[in-house]
């Protein structure tokens, strides 16, 4: 009887995970740069919203769920450049553009750029086989959206 009673106040096993897809790959690494500071703020979880939102054509409450799956997968989460070589094999340079410009945006939001979120940015370009270049001029776009 005792083991039923505890058993009540168990947590239910949570489901599996999904397997990541390029959407899942970047929201997860847009998260893993916005909780690299350990200062996981209310303006960057509305901004992960709004980039999905914009790159996935979802509505607020779908890029909600979206991301709460992110951050699950974070968690659980291989190496960040698992995720980058994952977005570099499923979609094509523009894709691969937008997703550079969003991990900026995330990185700028707070106005200050902490050396855990540039390193995280540096190995999910490189995974993403994009130049320097290409990172210098993402960041300059996601600067001019402040």
């Amino acid at each position: 009887m005792l083991k039923k009673f505890f058993q009540a106040f168990r947590p239910a096993e949570a489901a599996p995970l999904p397997d990541p897809d390029a959407e899942l790959a970047l929201g997860a690494l847009l998260v893993r740069v916005a909780k690299s500071d350990r200062d996981y703020q209310l303006e960057e979880i509305s901004l992960i919203d709004r980039i999905l939102a914009r790159l996935y054509q979802h509505n607020a409450v779908e890029a909600a769920k979206v991301r709460a799956t992110c951050e699950k997968l974070h968690a659980a989460a291989p190496e960040t450049d698992t995720f980058g070589r994952l977005i570099r094999e499923t979609t094509g340079l523009e894709e691969r553009l937008a997703a550079l410009d969003a991990l900026w945006e995330v990185v700028l939001a707070d106005g200050q750029q902490q050396e855990g979120e540039l390193k995280i940015v540096e190995e999910a370009r490189i995974a993403m086989g994009l130049s320097f270049k290409d990172s210098q001029q993402a960041r300059e776009r996601a600067m001019e959206k402040l």
